[in-house]
C-alpha cells in the first residue's frame, strides 16, 4: 500500500466546482450553424473584444506580422519545427501501403489517404502557445493534407505575432485571428468566409474542448483533451529540487492541472514537498501553479518500482517522467501513458516546446485507449479489393451465399450466387487490363 504524503481534493468536490459549459457551448454552436459569420463576429466581439473587417489574415498582413518578430525567435521557431517535422516524417515512413494476393487472382490492398482539409486550433488566452502551431500544422502537412486552416485568438486585443509567424512557417494555408467556440464551430460547420474542414486538432480551454466533443462525428477531432497532467516516478537517485521544479513546470498550465509524484524514497518525497513550498511564492505563474498544487498535487511513497509503475499506470496520465537509476525499465513495465520522458536529461517541458514529439496528448484517463496526436491522425487508412480470377470469384460467391443466408441477408447471398453461377458458366467476364 502506498503511503500518501499529499493528496488531491476529492473528485466529487472537483466535479461540483467545475462549471458546466455544455449548455452554453451548445447554444453558441447552434447560433453559428444558423447565422454563420454574423454569429461568429458577435462571439468574437463579446469574448475577445475582436471584430476586424476580416478574421482571415491576408498575405500582406502575415508578412508584416512576421517582420515584427525578432530574428532569434524566428530562428528558434524554425529549429523546433525542424524537430517536429523530422519525427513526423519518420512516423509517416513507418506507415506502409501494401497489396497482397490472398487467393489466385484475389488482390487486397491498403492505402493511407490524407484528409482533404484540417483545422488547427492554436490556443492563446493568457499564454500564446506558439508550440501548438508546430504540433498541429507541421504534422498535418507532413501527412500530406492539402488545406490546413489555422485559428488562434487575439491576446487582450493584440495580434500574437510569434504565434502567427509559427503558423505561417509551419505551412498553414489559411490563418484566422479567431478563438474559442466560434473558431472551432466555424471550421467544423463552415460559414460564408470560413470553409469547413474534415478534422480539427489542437488543445484549448474547457469551452474549446467541449465544442470539439459536441461536434465530433460531424467533424473528426484529434482527441478529447482536459487539463495538462504530469506524473513523476522517482527513486532514491532523483534530485528532489529537479523533481519539484518539473512538477511546478506543468502545474503552471492552469489551476486544475494535476501534478503527481510517486517515489520509492520517503526522503525524496519530503524534500520535494519542501522545495515545492519554497519555490511557489516566487513563481510568476503562482496564481495558476499554486491552486493546481494545492488542489491537485499528490505525493505517494511506495515500496518498490514495480509498485510505482503499476500505480502510475492506474493514473493513465498524459505526461510521465521517469527519474530513476534505470529509467528505460518504464518502457517494459508501463502501458498507460501519453508520453514517457526518461531520465534526468529530459523533461516534460522539452516535449511541450522543443524536442519534436507531439505535445497534444490524451488526458483524463484516455491514455488507457489512445495515444496522442501524430501524423497518422490526419490519414485515413483505406482498403481496396479486386478479383481477377473466375475460379476465385466462384469460390467466394458460393461461400458468400452460404454465409449471408446464415445471417438472413438474402440480397447479399444473391450477389454471391450470381457470380458463382455466371462465372462458372463463363457468362460474366472482364478485362483486368
Amino acid at each position: 500500500m502506498p503511503k500518501t504524503l499529499k493528496s488531491a481534493v476529492p473528485a466529487e468536490q472537483v466535479a461540483a466546482e467545475r462549471t458546466d459549459v455544455g449548455d452554453r457551448v451548445r447554444a453558441l454552436v447552434a447560433d453559428i450553424r444558423e447565422r454563420g459569420d454574423a454569429a461568429v463576429r458577435e462571439c468574437s466581439a463579446k469574448f475577445d473584444a475582436w471584430s476586424p473587417e476580416s478574421f482571415r489574415l491576408s498575405a500582406d498582413e502575415i508578412e508584416k506580422i512576421v517582420s515584427r518578430v525578432p530574428g532569434q525567435v524566428l530562428d528558434d521557431i524554425r529549429f523546433v519545427q525542424d524537430q517536429v517535422r523530422t519525427f513526423a516524417r519518420r512516423q509517416r515512413e513507418s506507415l506502409l501501403e501494401f497489396e497482397i494476393e490472398t487467393l489466385p487472382g484475389v488482390h487486397l490492398g491498403q492505402k493511407h489517404v490524407p484528409v482533404a482539409a484540417a483545422g488547427a486550433y492554436v490556443p492563446g488566452g493568457r499564454y500564446p502557445l506558439t508550440a501548438s502551431a508546430h504540433m498541429t500544422i507541421v504534422t498535418a502537412k507532413v501527412a500530406g493534407v492539402p488545406r490546413v486552416a489555422a485559428c488562434t485568438p487575439p491576446i487582450r486585443g493584440e495580434v500574437p505575432d510569434a504565434t502567427v509567424a509559427a503558423m505561417h512557417l509551419a505551412g498553414a494555408d489559411e490563418i484566422y485571428l479567431l478563438g474559442g467556440v466560434q473558431a472551432v464551430a466555424a471550421m467544423a460547420v463552415g460559414t460564408e468566409t470560413v470553409g469547413r474542414v474534415d478534422l480539427i486538432a489542437g488543445p484549448g480551454n474547457a469551452y474549446v474542448a467541449e465544442a470539439k466533443r459536441q461536434l465530433f462525428g460531424e467533424v473528426g477531432i484529434d482527441l478529447f483533451a482536459g487539463p495538462t497532467e504530469v506524473l513523476i516516478v522517482a527513486d532514491r537517485t532523483a534530485d528532489p529540487f529537479v523533481v519539484a521544479v518539473d512538477l511546478l513546470s506543468q502545474a503552471e498550465h492552469g489551476p486544475d492541472s494535476p501534478a503527481v509524484l510517486i517515489t520509492t524514497s520517503e526522503d525524496v518525497a519530503r524534500e520535494v514537498l519542501e522545495h515545492v513550498e519554497a519555490l511557489l511564492p516566487g513563481m510568476p505563474t503562482r496564481d495558476f501553479a499554486g491552486p493546481a498544487w494545492r488542489d491537485h498535487g499528490e505525493i505517494h511513497v511506495v515500496d518498490d518500482l514495480e509498485e510505482a509503475f503499476a500505480l502510475a499506470d492506474s493514473y493513465a496520465f498524459e505526461h510521465v517522467q521517469v527519474l530513476t537509476e534505470q529509467p528505460r525499465q518504464a518502457l517494459e513495465k508501463m502501458r498507460d501513458y501519453g508520453a514517457l520522458f526518461l531520465g534526468p536529461g529530459t523533461c516534460v517541458s522539452y516535449g511541450d516546446k522543443v524536442i519534436g514529439t507531439n505535445h497534444v496528448l490524451p488526458t483524463r484517463g484516455a491514455a488507457r485507449y489512445t495515444g496522442g496526436l501524430w501524423v497518422g491522425k490526419y490519414l485515413k487508412t483505406v482498403t481496396y479489393q479486386e478479383v481477377t480470377s473466375s475460379e476465385s470469384s466462384v469460390l467466394l460467391g458460393e461461400v458468400c451465399g452460404r454465409a449471408a443466408r446464415v445471417e438472413l441477408f438474402e440480397g447479399h447471398a444473391r450477389s454471391g450466387d450470381v457470380r458463382a453461377v455466371e462465372f462458372r458458366r463463363g457468362e460474366l467476364s472482364w478485362n483486368p487490363a
